[in-house]
């Protein structure tokens, strides 16, 4: 596949997707698996690994599928070290998002986050929601 489609899935996303396969952020996820390629730094996987673990989470699935799932997704994604510092989300928080998706030449992110949503589009970057990615991908 030469023009395979680079994506970031922010945390919320993930999170998401690894607690309800029958979410619409599941199903986002795992087309984003048939047709592209995740990008992470390491700031947005220190991110992961610290809300995906939340003990308020092990009502909704067991720590050790929440484990599964995150080995699995560092398997198949790219590390992107971030080039340039961005300081344009309202949401400082969420900068980390928008620096791998500008270093790691992303064509779309994946967000439920009002703060990343109103940027789209970012630098030629399509800030989409599970839906809207499902959507634009069809």
């Amino acid at each position: 596949m030469q023009n395979v489609i680079r994506i970031v899935f922010d945390t919320n996303t993930l999170v998401s997707a690894a607690l309800s396969e029958s979410s619409v952020s599941f199903l986002a996820f795992k087309k984003g698996l048939d047709i592209g390629r995740f990008l992470i730094s390491e700031k947005t996987i220190d991110e992961l690994s610290d809300v995906l673990f939340r003990p308020k989470f092990e009502k909704y699935v067991s720590f050790e599928k929440r484990q599964q799932f995150l080995i699995r997704y560092l398997k198949i994604v790219e590390t992107i070290i971030p080039t340039e510092t961005i300081i344009d989300c309202r949401d400082a928080k969420d900068n980390k998002f928008l620096e791998v998706a500008v270093s790691g030449k992303a064509t779309i992110l994946v967000s439920g986050d009002n703060d990343l949503l109103v940027l789209n589009p970012y630098r030629n970057i399509n800030i989409l929601t599970s839906s809207q990615f499902l959507n634009w991908i069809n």
